[in-house]
């Protein structure tokens, strides 16, 4: 376990080992939360890597009737879609103990994220936050959340004193149109854990946290250099 700036690395022979001890870690939380205030709020992120945690944790045992979880982005398409984030959660972290958990889901049905900019905002100033647990992933591109290299409201969306919940993010890499969080309402948590699986993306976050010239540009550094909440990466091979 090494610490750098406001990061703390754990590492982990393999994923399954990750998902568990990430999985514990936020039992914890959660539980925590559900104890001190009589409700929990969980934030996280779709993509592959998440998919192992997520089993994991829907066999919690938590008062589930009591946790809400949403999105830090997502993809602005159905839930029938395959690439949804939301389909990703439903159908692999709100089963078993954890169906009976509230979803408050980013995508509204309006056209475009742009229309459904103000209901999305509206659904995370509703949540009794701050977050209990946010979740992060990370591409081999160095975004996070929905924070795309290129991204229309990129800059907007690192500013850590604006003032928007959510936003809306088009980007080459992006593929969909997306909404996500801002950093700001990202980092309005009690714990934040970033994900990450395989060799590429260990040196990426190596290179972003020393702040070397070819990572200054990846959008993770905002995470890492942020001093307002602790980073707990969480790697496996």
């Amino acid at each position: 376990m090494t610490a750098h700036l406001n990061v703390t690395t754990h590492s982990f022979t393999d994923c399954q080992a990750q998902a568990v001890a990430l999985a514990e870690r936020v039992t914890v939380r959660l539980r925590a939360a559900l104890i001190e205030r009589g409700r929990a709020v969980l934030a996280v992120s779709g993509g592959s890597t998440p998919k192992e945690f997520f089993a994991r944790l829907a066999h919690a045992e938590l008062d589930w009737e009591n946790v809400q979880v949403t999105l830090v982005d997502e993809r602005w398409v159905p839930d029938s879609d395959e690439r949804s984030n939301a389909r990703l959660v439903k159908s692999l972290l709100l089963q078993h103990a954890a169906g009976a958990a509230q979803f408050v889901p980013l995508y509204t049905g309006a056209p475009t994220p742009e229309e459904g900019l103000a209901e999305a905002s509206a659904r995370i100033g509703a949540l009794p936050l701050p977050f209990d647990a946010v979740i992060l992933g990370m591409g081999d591109d160095g975004h996070t959340a929905s924070f795309f290299p290129g991204g229309d409201h990129l800059a907007e969306a690192l500013d850590l004193d604006g003032r928007a919940r959510v936003l809306p993010m088009r980007a080459p890499a992006a593929g969909e149109p997306r909404i996500t969080l801002s950093l700001p309402t990202v980092l309005d948590t009690r714990a934040l854990y970033l994900l990450v699986s395989g060799e590429k993306k260990r040196d990426l976050l190596a290179d972003a946290r020393l702040g070397l010239d070819t990572a200054r540009n990846y959008p993770v550094r905002a995470v890492l250099t942020q001093q307002r909440v602790p980073v707990a990466v969480y790697w496996c091979p």
